[in-house]
């Protein structure tokens, strides 16, 4: 009888254990999964740091050339097409030296993933325009862009600088766009 007794009382002990060594190990592999995971996810924000770090890097050397190119823009405009025709041959090769110049500027530009917001839609969004007055909107809708005073930019999805626009008023005299987003 004696044995009947201690038979159970070894096989408790060697049970508690099992059940200690099943959760240890069902902890341990949690442990490790949760740690594969967190190491997955470490990588994936490396390679989307490093590609934004790629891509954005020269946002504000591309900031600092985008006022070489509106000074290119300014020249060109100062000089009306009829004056232009009615120039002399070295002034016109100036001037089609500047205008090349300028393409170049924003061909290469565009090559790094610099490009011109582009407003042609005539629709003020807020997220990529700025609107620097109200003026009579000729037929057009309140706050859909008039004219555009300075050429806006972006650097992939992201801005570099507003496009500068003036935006037609509500015919009522209202306030047609909130001009402040």
């Amino acid at each position: 009888m004696e044995d009947d007794e201690q038979k159970p009382a070894e096989e408790a002990p060697e049970a508690s254990e099992t059940e200690v060594l099943r959760s240890e190990n069902t902890e341990l592999r949690d442990r490790l999964l949760r740690a594969l995971a967190d190491a997955e996810n470490t990588r994936r924000r490396a390679e989307r740091d490093k590609a934004d770090a790629s891509q954005y890097a020269i946002t504000r050397f591309a900031r600092d050339m985008l006022s070489i190119a509106d000074n290119f823009g300014r020249a060109l405009a100062a000089c009306p097409p009829a004056l232009r025709e009615a120039a002399d041959p070295q002034v016109k090769a100036v001037i089609d030296g500047v205008e090349a110049t300028e393409r170049q500027l924003l061909a290469t530009l565009e090559q790094y993933g610099v490009k011109q917001i582009d407003t042609s839609d005539g629709k003020f969004d807020p997220h990529w325009h700025q609107a620097i007055a109200e003026v009579p909107g000729e037929g057009r809708p309140a706050g859909a862009i008039v004219n555009v005073v300075q050429t806006g930019y972006r650097i992939g999805e992201r801005l570099l600088r507003p496009a500068m626009v003036t935006v037609a008023k509500a015919e009522d005299g209202a306030n047609g766009i909130d001009t402040k987003a």
